[in-house]
């Protein structure tokens, strides 16, 4: 009894190793808080406190850490710019006209390296071929796109 109480420390470390390689699988961050109360329970044990007390400061501190620290580490992880793909992706990029927008005579556009039908949003505008755009929305396989407006210098 006397050496697996010297050598629970082991046990604790081999825990949290294992809670830490399933972590690398699973990437949510719930296993790596539960590998971080291992290394608490395992300084517990180092430390010689009593296995009962090693397994509530192991089992404390993994759901404190799951409460506090993960959270924050979830909205770090998933903080950056939203990732658009697909037709979202071309809201709001400017475009060259191909060939004159009209209302009732969709033209081309050349968004990127693309080329896509269009339309001009407002109705009554014709817009002419060279003339930078700004898609606002995509319907189907057409982009709807409204005139780039550059105001003269004052």
């Amino acid at each position: 009894m006397e050496w697996i109480r010297d050598h629970l420390w082991q046990a604790w470390l081999i825990l949290a190793a294992l809670f830490g390689i399933v972590e690398m699988f699973s990437f949510d961050f719930v296993l790596l808080m539960f590998a971080l109360g291992a290394l608490v329970g395992m300084v517990a044990a180092l430390l010689g406190l009593a296995g009962v007390v090693q397994i509530l400061l192991a089992l404390g501190s993994s759901l404190a850490l799951l409460l506090v620290l993960r959270p924050s580490l979830i909205k770090r992880l998933h903080g950056g710019e939203e990732l658009l793909i697909g037709a979202e992706a071309l809201i709001g990029r400017p475009a060259i006209v191909l060939t004159e927008l009209g209302d009732h005579t969709p033209g081309r556009v050349k968004i990127g390296g693309d080329e896509w039908s269009a339309l001009p949003s407002e109705a009554g505008i014709v817009i002419p071929a060279g003339a930078g755009v700004e898609v606002i929305e995509i319907r189907g396989a057409t982009a709807v796109v409204r005139p780039l407006s550059i105001e003269p210098p004052r």
